[in-house]
């Protein structure tokens, strides 16, 4: 009877701290990697339908007579964008597409951390995307003769990571404001897709905006970390850049700060709301 009481005791001991936030972020992270490699339809899509985007615009630069780094700019923004619209409908919108299939109210009940819950879904669905980003940029090299020469692995490897930080620190942050704007959230989101891949330079060199545009865009990690990525993949000199690389990297490192600190802040405060006035979404005031 000892024994089976100590094994009882064993199967139910609840975890708490590191140890629980890990497991979150594993449990919500395996059902989006498992569901991309079985359904494989999903990944063919993923992949083809931003090609002919892609494509459109290196045909426009090429009957126009730009440079061929220009088609470089082309093809590394196309692979970009998975990951911002992976922030734009994986994240940012998540928290209202639980409320609507009845999984927030469990989510903020459990004893975990709804930062957890986002993280494990961040890194989840930042598998796929980098799948798609990777097969994005190497059939442009292959189809488009595209080169990279690049300068610095360690700086571009410091680079990268920053702007997934911060953008799916962003996309932590603006989840819970999606989920305030409720049904609204499917406009805003539809909306803020064009304009940020305008603002953001994905198929141009951020310069070619305004001074004061470009730094107002720069709030988005995105349009400084592919300003910085291709500073570092291009030969110098074939583009205006629109800051040194290492300003970049310390800009980007302060916005991975204040977007964590501010989706940190913002899901306890929803959360709070949520517990002391029994639903699980605020009016705007």
């Amino acid at each position: 009877m000892t024994t089976n009481a100590a094994v009882m005791t064993e199967r139910v001991q609840k975890h708490t701290g590191w140890r629980l936030f890990l497991m979150t972020v594993y449990g919500r992270a395996y059902p989006r990697v498992v569901g991309m490699l079985r359904e494989r339809s999903w990944m063919f899509f993923d992949i083809f339908l931003p090609i002919l985007g892609i494509s459109s615009y290196v045909f426009v630069y090429q009957a126009i007579g730009a440079p061929q780094v220009y088609i470089g700019f082309v093809v590394m923004g196309g692979a970009m964008t998975a990951f911002w619209l992976n922030v734009l409908w994986g994240m940012s919108s998540q928290m209202y597409w639980e409320k609507e299939t009845g999984n927030l109210a469990l989510y903020i009940m459990s004893p975990n951390s709804l930062m957890a819950v986002l993280l494990g879904m961040a890194i989840g669905g930042l598998f796929s995307t980098l799948q798609r980003a990777l097969v994005i940029t190497l059939l442009g090299m292959f189809i488009f003769n595209v080169e990279f020469t690049v300068s610095s692995y360690s700086q571009l490897f410091a680079v990268f990571m920053l702007t997934m930080v911060a953008l799916y620190g962003m996309g932590m942050m603006t989840s819970s404001l999606f989920l305030l704007l409720g049904r609204e959230a499917w406009h805003w989101s539809n909306l803020a897709q064009e304009p940020i891949y305008l603002a953001s330079g994905f198929f141009f060199p951020l310069k070619s905006l305004n001074f004061w545009v470009a730094a107002g865009a720069s709030i988005i990690p995105l349009a400084m970390g592919l300003d910085a990525m291709r500073q570092l993949v291009f030969p110098p000199g074939s583009f205006p850049p629109f800051l040194d690389v290492r300003l970049e990297i310390l800009v980007l490192f302060i916005l991975c700060v204040v977007f964590i600190v501010a989706a940190k802040w913002l899901l306890d405060k929803m959360e709070r709301l949520a517990v002391a006035e029994g639903r699980l979404t605020e009016n705007r005031r």
